[in-house]
């Protein structure tokens, strides 16, 4: 079953601020995120534990997250692009803390979250995405970067094919078209 995202505002009218954008962002993001992990178990890649699947959702949220940063860059000015990554940035960052926190209990988990963040705006930097979508490249940084996660047991050992050839470009779909109608 596709995933339904609501990406249009009540009142097409009513001027929007940027952080009020980066807020439906975030929501749609994690929502895409969490739906992809789900589709891992679906295929029938293993989890270990809670831990491990939102270390997954985490992962898909900071593909998003560059994904966002190179739409921004095609429609805006770099100050507005920089006010609506960093907003979107640590709205995830509360999803990300808040839902940890409800699965795992107490703790710090929007810090790792902003370490991974920078580590992989590095690693994505070198990577295209083009009108049709992320280069080859851009995919397969991601579903390594998931394979790593899932671990090396045989019941994960193509992980990486399903992000590649299927979860991450629907989920680059599903954001890029959400993105856009929050802006119409």
């Amino acid at each position: 079953m596709a995933l339904r995202i609501k990406s249009h505002w009540n009142n097409d009218e009513a001027e929007r601020s940027l952080p009020e954008i980066a807020s439906a962002l975030a929501y749609i993001a994690w929502r895409i995120a969490t739906d992809k992990a789900i589709n891992l178990h679906c295929e029938r890649f293993l989890y270990r534990d809670d831990a491990q699947r939102l270390a997954v959702i985490g992962e898909y949220l900071l593909f998003l997250i560059q994904i966002a940063d190179r739409l921004a860059a095609d429609r805006m000015e770099a100050e507005d692009r920089r006010a609506l990554i960093t907003a979107l940035a640590r709205k995830l960052i509360e999803h990300v803390q808040d839902n940890s926190q409800d699965l795992l209990g107490p703790g710090d988990y929007g810090s790792p979250f902003i370490e991974r963040l920078n580590v992989r705006s590095g690693e994505y930097a070198e990577f295209q995405l083009a009108a049709d979508g992320p280069s080859y490249a851009f995919l397969r940084h991601l579903g390594f970067e998931i394979q790593s996660l899932m671990g090396p047991g045989a019941e994960n050992r193509w992980v990486i094919d399903q992000v590649m050839d299927k979860d991450g470009y629907e989920a680059y779909k599903t954001f890029a078209r959400a993105f856009g109608n929050l802006f119409e």
